[in-house]
C-alpha cells in the first residue's frame, strides 16, 4: 500500500500546525464561530448536536495494522473509546474537545493519516471496492488509480471552492461493490476489444433530496487518459455548477439542467485543451504508485483443518457461509468482519476491537485491512487454514456475528443521536430491526437483503439504494418513517420506489417484519432474493402486505 513521502509528511504537518493556530485563536475569542467554521471544515471538524466531530480520511478504505492501532489509541486518549466507520470508508470521532483536535491530527500524521478534505465543497475521500486487490472477479486493483486521484485532488488550487462537495468512487471488478452510479464521478474498470484496461466514466449520480442514477459520459476511457479527463469534468462543473442554490449545486443537477450531450461536449473540449499539459508525468507517478500496491506473497499450502472445522462447529460454518467471499488466490478467502452485532450501533467499533482486528491483520492477513462503505471491516487476504483461529479471536472480541449481507447488516447514519441536520433517529430503529430478526431466527432463511436507513433527506444512510430503504422525517414534531422498495447499489443501480404513507417510530419495526416475512410467501423458491422477487412482482403485493387495512377498505 502507499506510504507517505517526505513531501506528504511535510504537507500534512504544516496543515496541522496551521490549524493549531486557528484553534488557539478560536478558543481565545480572536475568531468567531462563523469565521472559524470554514477553517475547521477544511480539516474535517464538524459541530454536531452535542459536541464537535472529527472525520478522518481512510483513502479508498485501506489501513495497515499500525494505523488501526493508532485509531484505537486516539479513541481512548481523546474520545470515548470507540470510533464510527462511515459509508465513505472514513472513521468519525463523535466527542473530541476542540483544544485536543490538533493533537489528534498530529497523532494521525504519525501514521500517515489526516482529515483533510473530509468536509467542505471540495473533492472528498476517494472510495473504492472494499475487496480491491483480492476479489476473484477483479480486472485490476483500482486502488492505485484511487491514490492517484487522491494526490491530484488534495489541495488542488482550482477545486477548493466548488459549488458543492464532490465524490468519486472507483471499482476494478465486474460486480460493482463501490456504488459508482450514485457518485458525482463513478469509474468502472473494463477492457476494450483489444484487452486494454480502461474505464466506463459515469457522471451525475447522487442520493440526497434529489436522488439520481449516474449517466455514462464515456463508455470507454483509456487508463492513461483518466486524470486529465477527470480534471476536465471537475473544471466544467466548477464553471457551470450553480452557486445560487445549494440544493441545486451538485453536478447531478448540472447534468440534468444542461443535458448529457452538452456536458459531454464541454468536457471533451476541456479535455482536448488540457490533455497535452499532463505530458505523461501522471503515468510515471501511477507506475510508482502501482509498485507500492504489489500483491502480497500468497502462501501455497494446504487448507488443513478448514473443512473439518466447518463440519465440527455449526457456528463457524454459519459464519463462513455469510462472512467469506471468494479470493483470487487459491486457498485464500476474503473475510468480512461484521460490526453490526444484533442490537449494536451499526459502524461503531471499540478501541479494543480495533486492536484485535489490527492484530489479526498482522498475524493472518498480510498486514492489510479495509473499511467497506457498508460500515464493516475487511481482512482481504486470509488463508483458509487460518480461518478457524481468526473466527475464535473474533468471537472472543464480540466480532463474530454471521450476518454479512443479511437483514441485520443495516447501513445507518448517525441520525438525531448525533447529527445537527437529522430530523429523526436512525440508530435506535436499526438496532430494533436487527434485534427483532435475531429473535425470529429467520435471517439465514431470508437470505440476501439490504436494509438502509437515513435520518433525513440527505441520505447518508444510502436508503435510496436499499432493497428496503427507510427515511426518517419530522411530521409536525413527530418522527415518521417512509419505506422505499427495490433500490439497488450495484452495477444495476436503481432508486427505490416509495411504498406509501410513513410509519411512526412504534410502527416501523412491525412494518418491516410484516414486509420481510410476507416476502417469504411471495418468492418462487429459496434462491429468489427479496430484490429479485420485487423486480418480478412489482410494488403492489408488497404494498398490500405493508398496508393491510387499506387493502381491506379497498376490497369493501
Amino acid at each position: 500500500m502507499y506510504t507517505y513521502t517526505d513531501f506528504d509528511e511535510a504537507f500534512v504537518r504544516s496543515r496541522v500546525a496551521q490549524f493549531r493556530g486557528q484553534v488557539e485563536r478560536r478558543i481565545d475569542g480572536s475568531l468567531t464561530e462563523d469565521e472559524f467554521k470554514p477553517l475547521r471544515l477544511m480539516n474535517g471538524l464538524y459541530l454536531q448536536l452535542h459536541a464537535y466531530m472529527l472525520r478522518v480520511a481512510v483513502p479508498y478504505g485501506t489501513l495497515n495494522p499500525a494505523q488501526m492501532r493508532q485509531l484505537a489509541y486516539i479513541a481512548d486518549r481523546w474520545d470515548k473509546g470507540y470510533g464510527h466507520f462511515t459509508t465513505r470508508q472514513n472513521i468519525q470521532y463523535n466527542w473530541p474537545k476542540l483544544q485536543d483536535v490538533p493533537d489528534m491530527l498530529d497523532a494521525l500524521a504519525d501514521v500517515g493519516m489526516h482529515a483533510i478534505q473530509t468536509s467542505g465543497n471540495t473533492i472528498r475521500n476517494v472510495t473504492a471496492d472494499h475487496f480491491a486487490g483480492a476479489a476473484a472477479d477483479e480486472i485490476e486493483d483500482p486502488r492505485p488509480v484511487a491514490e492517484l486521484l487522491r494526490q491530484w485532488s488534495t489541495d488542488h488550487p482550482e477545486f477548493q471552492f466548488l459549488p458543492r462537495k464532490f465524490k468519486i468512487a472507483v471499482t476494478g471488478a465486474a460486480h460493482d461493490r463501490a456504488v459508482t452510479k450514485a457518485h458525482d464521478i463513478g469509474l468502472r474498470m473494463m477492457r476494450n476489444d483489444a484487452g486494454e484496461p480502461g474505464f466506463e466514466v459515469i457522471v451525475g449520480g447522487g442520493l440526497g433530496r434529489t436522488p439520481m442514477v449516474g449517466k455514462v459520459l464515456r463508455s470507454f476511457l483509456p487508463k492513461a487518459e483518466l486524470l486529465p479527463y477527470c480534471e476536465a469534468i471537475v473544471s466544467v462543473y466548477n464553471l457551470l455548477g450553480r452557486r445560487d442554490n445549494k440544493y441545486k449545486a451538485r453536478i447531478k443537477i448540472t447534468v440534468h439542467e444542461n443535458g448529457l450531450e452538452k456536458i459531454q461536449e464541454l468536457v471533451e473540449a476541456r479535455f482536448d485543451t488540457i490533455r497535452a499539459g499532463f505530458s505523461g508525468h501522471d503515468q510515471e507517478l501511477l507506475a510508482q504508485i502501482e509498485a507500492a500496491f504489489a500483491p502480497p506473497s500468497f502462501a501455497r499450502k494446504a487448507t488443513d483443518g478448514y473443512e473439518a472445522a466447518r463440519l465440527a462447529n455449526p457456528a463457524f460454518r454459519s459464519w463462513t457461509d455469510t462472512n467469506l467471499a471468494q479470493h483470487k488466490a487459491d486457498g485464500y478467502a476474503i473475510v468480512s468482519i461484521s460490526i453490526k452485532k444484533h442490537g449494536a450501533t451499526p459502524g461503531d467499533a471499540t478501541s479494543d476491537q480495533m486492536r484485535v482486528m489490527a492484530d489479526l491483520a498482522e498475524q493472518y492477513g498480510h498486514g492489510e485491512l479495509r473499511i467497506s462503505h457498508e460500515q464493516n471491516v475487511i481482512l482481504p487476504h486470509v488463508h483458509k487454514s487460518d480461518l478457524a483461529k481468526v473466527y475464535a479471536a473474533l468471537r472472543q472480541a464480540d466480532l463474530a456475528t454471521a450476518n454479512i449481507g443479511l437483514a441485520s447488516d443495516i447501513i445507518a447514519c448517525p441520525g438525531m443521536d448525533y447529527c445537527a441536520l437529522a430530523t429523526a433517529r436512525s440508530i435506535p430503529i436499526a438496532q430494533e430491526i436487527a434485534t427483532r430478526f435475531d429473535e425470529l431466527k429467520i435471517e439465514h432463511e431470508i437470505g440476501q437483503l439490504k436494509i438502509k436507513i437515513s435520518g433525513c433527506i440527505n441520505a447518508c444512510g444510502h436508503h435510496h439504494v436499499g432493497h428496503i430503504g427507510i427515511l426518517g422525517l419530522d411530521r409536525a414534531g413527530v418522527e415518521n418513517y417512509q419505506i422505499t422498495l427495490g433500490g439497488d447499489g450495484t452495477e444495476t443501480t436503481t432508486i427505490g420506489e416509495r411504498a406509501g404513507p410513513g410509519f411512526s417510530a412504534e410502527e416501523i419495526v412491525p412494518a418491516i417484519e410484516r414486509l420481510v416475512t410476507g416476502y417469504l410467501g411471495l418468492r418462487r423458491d429459496a434462491d429468489e432474493t427479496f430484490l429479485q422477487t420485487y423486480r418480478r412482482l412489482g410494488m403492489e403485493p408488497f404494498k398490500a402486505i405493508l398496508y393491510p387495512s387499506e387493502e381491506k377498505a379497498n376490497a369493501a
